[in-house]
C-alpha cells in the first residue's frame, strides 16, 4: 500500500519522485489518498488517524514523502533530506518544530528508511541512530527529458542561464543573483531565468536586485524539458540538496550544469558538472563566467551530462523500492 497524501500537492521534486515510482509500480499496489486536497494540519491529521484504519494487518505501507503514520510499524519511509532539522532557520517555526519532535520517533519506529543518496543515508544513520537505511537514487525519464525537447518557451530570451527550484533560502537564489549581478555586464546578450515559486513552509527571503532577470514563477511539468533544453547553462547553487533532481534533468536535456558542493550534489553530478565550493565567495561567479565564455567547456559538460544520466533511471529506482517492500 502507498501513502498517497503527496498526490494532493503541487508537483515539485518530492512529488515527482512519488509520482514516477507510482507510474511504474502502481498496478501492483493500492494507493490511499485524502478525498480532499488537505495540507498542513488537516493533511497530518488524515495521515495519522484516518490512513492507519485503512491498512490491512498483513500490509506494508510505503510513505514516499518524508512523513507517515506513527501508528504503523509495517512501513517503509522515504526521507529526502534532513534540512528541517539541520537548518530550522530556513523554515517556518511550526514546520521545523513539527519535524524536530516527530521525525526521530517515526524514523526509529518504521521497518526501513529509504534515502535518495548515500549522503542522506549517512546523515539519517548518524542523526537517528538507526541502521535500517537503504539508498535508492532518483532517476530521469529520457523519453521526456532530452536535448530535442520542444514546448512552451514562455517567450524566453534567446540566451539564458536557468535556475529551477522553490524560492527557498536553501536554494541559495540570493547568492546566484549576486553572482549574476557581478558578471552580467560582461554578457549583455544573456539573461538569468528563474523558474519556481515560494513554498508555504519556508521563511520569506528578501532577494537582491539584478539586471536582466526573468521570473517565470511555477512552471508546469510539461514545459520543463523545453526550458532545460534551451538553456545555455543550468545553475543549482544550493546550500544543501538530498539529491538535486533538476540538475539531472538539465543534463538529460543537454544543458551544461553548474552546481555547488552542497549536500548530495557532487555525488549525483560526478564529473559531469562544474562544481564550485560554497566556501569561496566568488566561486559561483567564476563558474558562471567560465561556462558562458568557453564553448569547449560547455560542449564537454553536455557530453558528460548525457553520459551521466544513463546511470539514473526511474525504472531502476522503482525496482530497488519494490525489492525493499517485498523484503519487508
Amino acid at each position: 500500500m502507498v501513502n498517497g497524501r503527496f498526490l494532493t500537492r503541487r508537483v515539485t521534486g518530492v512529488e515527482r519522485y512519488g509520482r514516477e515510482i507510482l507510474r511504474l509500480i502502481g498496478n501492483r499496489c493500492r494507493v490511499e489518498r485524502p478525498r480532499r486536497d488537505w495540507n498542513g494540519a488537516a493533511g497530518h491529521a488524515w495521515e495519522q488517524f484516518v490512513l492507519p484504519a485503512r491498512i490491512g494487518p498483513q500490509s506494508i505501507l510505503w510513505s514516499p514523502a518524508n512523513t507517515g503514520p506513527l501508528a504503523v510499524r509495517s512501513q517503509i519511509l522515504t526521507i529526502h533530506d534532513l534540512s528541517p532539522l539541520e537548518h530550522p532557520e530556513w523554515f517556518r517555526c511550526s514546520f521545523s518544530n513539527w519535524y524536530r519532535l516527530f521525525w526521530p520517533m517515526l524514523a526509529r519506529h518504521v521497518k526501513k528508511i529509504l534515502a535518495p543518496s548515500e549522503t542522506v543515508k549517512r546523515k539519517v544513520v548518524a542523526r537517528f541512530g538507526v541502521e535500517r537505511v537503504a539508498a535508492a537514487p532518483e532517476g530521469v525519464d529520457t523519453s521526456v527529458f532530452h536535448p530535442k525537447a520542444r514546448g512552451n518557451t514562455h517567450e524566453l530570451p534567446g540566451r539564458y542561464i536557468l535556475f529551477l527550484g522553490s524560492l527557498a533560502p536553501r536554494k541559495n537564489l540570493a547568492g546566484l543573483l549576486r553572482a549574476w549581478d557581478a558578471i552580467g555586464r560582461e554578457f549583455p546578450d544573456t539573461w538569468l531565468v528563474v523558474a519556481g515559486a515560494e513554498g508555504t513552509v519556508f521563511r520569506t527571503e528578501i532577494l537582491p536586485r539584478a539586471e536582466r532577470v526573468h521570473y517565470l514563477g511555477y512552471v508546469a511539468d510539461a514545459d520543463l524539458p523545453a526550458l532545460y533544453a534551451g538553456a545555455a547553462a543550468f545553475a543549482l547553487p544550493s546550500f544543501d540538496e538530498g539529491f538535486g533532481l533538476p540538475a539531472l534533468e538539465a543534463m538529460a536535456c543537454g544543458a551544461p550544469v553548474i552546481v555547488s558542493d552542497g549536500g548530495a550534489l557532487p555525488e549525483v553530478a560526478g564529473d559531469a558538472a562544474l562544481v564550485f565550493p560554497l566556501s569561496e565567495p566568488d566561486g559561483l561567479a567564476q563558474a558562471l563566467k567560465a561556462c558562458l565564455r568557453d564553448e569547449g567547456l560547455r560542449a564537454s559538460l553536455r557530453e558528460k551530462g548525457l553520459a551521466r544520466v544513463k546511470n539514473y533511471s526511474w525504472q531502476r529506482t522503482a525496482n530497488l523500492i519494490w525489492d525493499v517492500l517485498n523484503e519487508a
